[in-house]
């Protein structure tokens, strides 16, 4: 169990555990974390990413991508897409294993919950303001310094050798929590197409009590706008040569 789709599968599903996990904690009721806010939230997700990318490392996958957009930039900066089919398999059922952990580990605060929309808010994204346009112009944006500075950071112009051994998947933790932040009030920065679509997925499949509608008619744009933002982002980084 060793190898790149067991590091992207594991790694994700960690992600989505830790980061759906925190969305649960917060909107969930008579959990202790309850209404603690988006603070809370951003940190929470940012940390996930942390954990996710070191079982990911641990596991085989060494560039622990966890995310469609990141393999599919990588795809554009290197020209060589053999491995997608790879990576998006081992996400997508990362995410998805996740989502459906965070579900049965929150079980009993489900039917006492009465908001339909804050179960749906911890599995997947959705608009603070609904306008599709502006909408994936977010994700786009978001997914795009993502990947940028993540490359940055590991580039020669940072450092001649990139940054100390270990310290990259904190930076790269800091840069996600960085992003809830600064741009994640317009769309809740999906930022990631397995992280978005594998939880909505299970929402929907799942027989969660009082569960509403899955927004299906949303979910196109927290998967089509984070891939624009990466092969915007592969394109730049394809000549820049960082």
């Amino acid at each position: 169990m060793h190898s790149v789709w067991f590091g992207e599968f594991f790694g994700t599903l960690v992600l989505v555990l830790m980061g759906g996990g925190v969305n649960a904690g917060v909107n969930l009721r008579k959990s202790y974390a309850a209404n603690s806010g988006w603070l809370v939230i951003t940190t929470g997700w940012g940390l996930a990413v942390l954990c996710g990318v070191l079982v990911s490392q641990a596991f085989g996958s060494a560039g622990a991508h966890l995310n469609p957009a990141i393999s599919l930039a990588s795809a554009v900066t290197s020209g060589d897409f053999s491995q997608l089919g790879l990576y998006w398999s081992a996400q997508m059922l990362g995410a998805m294993c996740g989502a459906a952990l965070v579900a049965l580990h929150y079980a009993p605060h489900w039917r006492i919950t009465e908001d339909p929309g804050a179960k749906l808010g911890i599995f997947c994204t959705g608009p603070a303001i609904s306008s599709p346009l502006a909408n994936i112009w977010s994700e786009v944006v978001g997914t795009f310094v993502l990947i940028l500075v993540a490359n940055a950071i590991g580039s020669h112009g940072v450092s001649a050798t990139g940054p100390a051994g270990g310290v990259g998947p904190w930076l790269v933790a800091s840069l996600v929590w960085g992003i809830g932040l600064s741009l994640g009030g317009t769309t809740g920065y999906a930022i990631n197409p397995a992280r978005d679509l594998g939880p909505r997925l299970m929402h929907f499949l799942l027989p969660i009590p009082g569960k509403g509608p899955s927004n299906w008619s949303y979910a196109p744009i927290p998967v089509i706008g984070p891939l624009i933002g990466g092969v915007l982002a592969g394109v730049l980084l394809r000549f820049a040569h960082l």
